[in-house]
């Protein structure tokens, strides 16, 4: 019964909703996410549905901090990790917009060291890496190792950092997912004069009242930011875990990292979803060109081959939605601690799920009872 005030969140909205999002559904989310945090799959989650533009399920369960028995709350901020990669590369698409930058032009043109780069054995690449590659992971930048200097650089410095390895493969011709969007976030810097974190403030977060959400977090938003937790070694139960970006205090500030530093809210990042659902503007005002979006939103080729990625958003490969229930046309976004996001623009639905798992045993199968709820997908309930 406890959960059943979320059919009255917005009155008479949950009974128009077509059948692909019913209210019987959303109203089985929060026991869903009950049971799952019962079955130690996570200490606490938050959930989100948009439809149309409203919010139509919103919720929190669990903990935020299981040890000090904080409830989780619809306002906890998570370190969404590489969902960050969608909110960069809508910033620096608004420079591409501008014609500051080009998609397929040279990107040493701005960053003259990616025109010194070498494939493995010392030769230079037969063609230039270009800013499509870096966004795309196609350009051949190889995953980078480990190592105790990271996040004490600055964004130039670790961009120069990643720019001296040699080329995994000729720019184009194969997919690695990697730092990419990294280097493109330096690049985006040169040509803006303006840091990365301030400038993606300015162009996006700021205009879309995103106010959650930031690379630096502030004592404000640190007081609500939900504890990591993995699987304990024994297999029972949850202990709390290392998380990278989360620093010993405010004035400890990780580099920023375009690729995947972001802290957020559920609320903040429907907005962020809802203004690309929307083609790019937010209360009439634009942040983004259609043409953009379409681009980032789009899958890519390497090598000739369909990926699952275009600039910076994970899509569907061709005529095969990746969310089951979900139109083939879908985009989004998942980071490293199970966080996920992602929209459908056939049923213009927004989903938002935060949680902060790392090597959690059914970790996935939490975010997988979320969306089946949610599309009707392998739900015996489904209309």
């Amino acid at each position: 019964m406890k959960f059943l005030w979320t059919l009255l969140l917005i009155p008479g909205l949950l009974q128009e909703l077509r059948a692909d999002v019913n209210s019987e559904r959303l109203a089985e989310i929060p026991s869903a996410m009950e049971s799952a945090v019962a079955a130690g799959h996570a200490a606490g989650v938050v959930t989100l549905v948009m439809k149309d533009g409203k919010i139509v399920h919103h919720t929190a369960t669990g903990f935020a901090d299981r040890e000090q028995q904080t409830p989780m709350s619809k306002d906890s901020v998570f370190w969404i990790a590489s969902m960050t990669k969608s909110i960069s590369a809508t910033t620096i698409l608004t420079l591409v917009d501008e014609g500051k930058l080009s998609l397929d032009e040279p990107a040493s043109k701005w960053l003259p060291e990616l025109g010194q780069v070498k494939l493995a054995n010392g030769q230079p690449p037969s063609r230039p890496v270009t800013l499509r590659d870096l966004l795309s992971h196609t350009s051949g930048l190889a995953f980078p190792p480990r190592k105790p200097t990271d996040g004490a650089h600055s964004l130039k410095g670790y961009t120069l950092e990643l720019v001296k390895a040699p080329l995994a493969f000729e720019p184009g011709s194969n997919y690695e997912y990697g730092f990419g969007i990294t280097v493109a976030g330096r690049i985006a810097e040169i040509v803006s004069g303006k840091p990365f974190d301030v400038l993606m403030r300015e162009r996006v977060l700021d205009p879309l009242g995103m106010h959650d959400t930031s690379f630096h977090p502030d004592d404000r938003l640190r007081a609500r930011i939900a504890k990591t937790y993995k699987t304990a070694e024994d297999g029972h139960g949850l202990v709390r875990t290392h998380n990278p970006f989360f620093t010993s205090d405010a004035g400890d500030r990780h580099m920023t990292e375009p690729s995947g530093g972001l802290f957020s809210t559920a609320s903040d990042m429907a907005h962020f979803y809802q203004m690309i659902l929307d083609g790019g503007v937010c209360q009439g005002r634009r942040i983004v060109s259609e043409s953009a979006i379409a681009e980032m939103t789009r899958p890519h080729k390497a090598g000739g081959k369909a990926l699952s990625y275009g600039l910076g958003w994970q899509c569907s490969p061709p005529d095969k939605a990746t969310i089951p229930g979900f139109s083939t046309r879908t985009f989004g976004h998942g980071g490293a601690f199970a966080t996920h996001g992602w929209i459908d623009p056939e049923q213009r639905v927004v989903t938002v799920f935060l949680v902060q798992n790392v090597l959690v045993n059914g970790s996935g199968s939490i975010r997988n009872a979320f969306q089946e709820k949610v599309t009707g997908a392998g739900n015996a309930k489904a209309r």
